[in-house]
């Protein structure tokens, strides 16, 4: 399938979510990363055709450990493009053990917040920017993913693009990306749990590939964080 093609289906996909559930109750669960930022670029603009003056809702989790480059990136996109941006931060206590136990500290960083901020703002649809190329575990995902509790569907527009076909798009329709991506990351979490691919293997971080930067442990276990909650 060619690129145009991908980004129709991914726009068609986000106007049926807009004829059946409205602007309001739709979230974009933005990292400041590429594949979310293009994921928000294409709601925005199916915002832009068939709700004129609607803003785009972006939920962004702030675990506390996010590169001070990406939060920089993050701020001055959503004030550029008038997205309205909701901050999950974790409730966790002064001294929290950051990536001792990587699967429990996304659990208390990541899914917590996500799910309290889904409950507190009503979202009826959360759209992300998830890809079946990047893990193992997001290759068979389904593009409308009910989750039930809170009771929500979750759009995945980009979930059959490729990382290039991400690249891609973003040259072809003019995007901004975070300045980390010109010093060699591939893909962007947390600090702790985070090297840019060329350092990943002296470290023992990662497998290869694009989240070759991420923490092995952690990405060992996203099949947990998923049922547990997380995207």
């Amino acid at each position: 399938m060619s690129l145009d093609a991908k980004i129709d289906g991914a726009r068609q996909l986000l106007r049926e979510v807009l004829d059946r559930h409205g602007p309001r109750r739709v979230a974009v669960a933005w990292t400041g990363g590429k594949d979310s930022t293009l994921a928000l670029t294409l709601w925005r603009g199916v915002l832009r055709d068939g709700a004129p003056g609607a803003r785009p809702l972006a939920l962004n989790l702030d675990t506390g450990c996010k590169f001070p480059e990406v939060l920089a990136f993050r701020d001055r996109l959503a004030d550029e493009w008038g997205v309205e941006m909701h901050i999950a931060r974790p409730d966790v206590a002064p001294g929290y053990p950051v990536a001792v136990d990587r699967a429990a500290c996304c659990r208390d960083l990541k899914v917590t917040p996500l799910l309290l901020a889904l409950r507190r703002l009503d979202v009826a649809v959360l759209v992300t920017g998830i890809r079946r190329d990047e893990h193992p575990d997001r290759a068979a995902r389904p593009a409308r993913e009910p989750v039930a509790e809170p009771p929500h569907l979750r759009v995945h527009p980009v979930l059959d693009f490729t990382e290039m076909d991400v690249w891609a798009a973003t040259m072809q329709l003019g995007l901004p990306h975070c300045e980390l991506y010109g010093r060699g990351y591939r893909s962007l979490g947390c600090m702790p749990c985070t090297l840019p691919p060329e350092m990943a293997g002296d470290a023992g971080q990662g497998a290869g590939g694009e989240r070759a930067g991420r923490a092995a442990d952690k990405e060992a276990v996203l099949a947990s964080l998923h049922a547990l909650g997380y995207f």
